[in-house]
């Protein structure tokens, strides 16, 4: 038998039983259902591959800070107990390092680090709200005997907080807070300026609102005034200026970095990134290769649960605040506690009772000095529910 070209054509294959001229239909039927089901087999096993390559990749971006959690295993015996509940405490470390790709155009690095942004997060037992506490660099405290990174050991001494993070990385600093506040912190994790800059272009920017432009060569930044979406360099320089943008304080870059993580949680939510894969991978790419942790939050599984349960806490129960405190009463350019609002504050996280966030006003009817800080403390009686000035993240930063 030839084709058309008279070429010698194949022979048909031999009929199988199902297919044999004059078999019934069912026969044909159920050898259809069986290719059907080989390849339905096959993509299910494919895409299951490919879902564990981008599952261990993720996996592999985490980098795990083992000696933290070494060093704060021998001090275990001085830190607070961990909580009775379900509640969480992480501390969120932004380190200044020069180290590393994409650092070094911001300053030499003279192997040491410092923290201008420490921020304790803390999630309710029942995960039905989240309230992020900043606490000032220049906030005046006791930081205990740590290790350093050559072995030595500093002394117990009283100085700026994030002092501690420069003498004895993580777990200076986490010892550090736990002595001030009495809150166990249960993780943490540390971001560079390299690894912000790459979260925000994951998200593909965050938007931000100036009244006035901005001009400053050290944070390596120059806006015009107006409503602008900021991306990767230009959001590092955001929430890092300091002397540019308004009065120049460290109160108000406080505030500032307050109010662009808000919008950053408001656009992830609103946006539908955590529903939606081919928007959640890039940030998940971020996050991973941003972030240094300790070992029981270094896995995709334990991040994927905080999202999840981060995910389910509405915009407007995410509140931020800073430490009531106010200058330091010998040194104008240092902070010191309110008091007895912060020891409040913290006995309420400590015993995750609610508490209520309020947007600041009018700084001039509050009774603030030019920083923005308290004229004197709170002396009055600690209410059922007390009042904290603040934020959340359903404000976002263009109000």
């Amino acid at each position: 038998m030839t084709d058309r070209a008279g070429t010698p054509a194949e022979p048909d294959p031999p009929a199988t039983e199902d297919e044999a001229p004059g078999a019934p239909e069912e026969p044909r039927r159920r050898h259809w259902l069986r290719w059907t089901a080989l390849g339905c087999a096959v993509v299910v096993l494919a895409a299951a591959g490919v879902g564990w390559w981008f599952y261990r990749k993720l996996d592999d971006n985490i980098t795990t800070d083992t000696t933290a959690a070494d060093e704060l295993r021998r001090y275990e015996r001085e830190r607070p107990p961990a909580s009775t509940s379900a509640a969480q405490n992480i501390l969120l470390i932004g380190s200044d390092t020069r180290a590393g790709e994409g650092n070094r155009k911001y300053g030499r690095d003279k192997g040491t680090q410092r923290s201008d942004t420490t921020i304790l997060l803390h999630l309710s037992a029942g995960k039905s709200s989240a309230t992020a506490v900043s606490l000032p660099r220049d906030l005046m405290v006791t930081i205990p005997s740590c290790r350093k990174a050559d072995g030595t050991r500093t002394r117990e001494q009283f100085a700026q907080f994030n002092w501690a993070f420069e003498f004895g990385g993580t777990a200076c600093t986490i010892r550090t807070l736990e002595k001030l506040t009495g809150i166990r912190v249960d993780h943490h994790m540390v971001i560079d300026f390299r690894g912000f800059k790459k979260m925000v272009d994951a998200v593909d920017g965050v938007e931000v609102c100036l009244k006035e432009p901005v001009n400053d060569p050290d944070a390596k930044l120059k806006l015009p005034a107006g409503r602008q979406t900021l991306h990767g360099e230009q959001a590092l320089g955001f929430v890092r200026a300091r002397k540019s943008i308004g009065n120049g304080s460290d109160t108000e870059r406080m505030d500032r970095q307050q109010q662009f993580l808000g919008a950053l949680v408001n656009k992830v939510q609103s946006d539908g990134v955590l529903l939606n894969p081919t928007k959640l991978y890039p940030v998940l790419d971020a996050a991973t290769k941003a972030i240094t942790t300790d070992p029981g939050l270094d896995s995709l599984r334990d991040l994927y649960d905080l999202a999840r349960a981060m995910r389910a806490i509405p915009t407007e129960k995410v509140q931020f605040l800073t430490v009531p405190r106010r200058s330091y009463r010998y040194d104008a350019n240092r902070d010191e506690l309110v008091q007895p609002a912060a020891d409040e504050l913290f006995r309420r996280l400590r015993e995750d009772k609610p508490l209520l966030v309020t947007p600041e006003t009018d700084k001039k009817e509050a009774g603030t000095d030019a920083d923005g800080k308290p004229d004197d403390a709170d002396t009055s009686p600690p209410s059922a529910t007390p009042t904290f000035t603040g934020r959340n993240a359903a404000e976002g930063v263009c109000e």
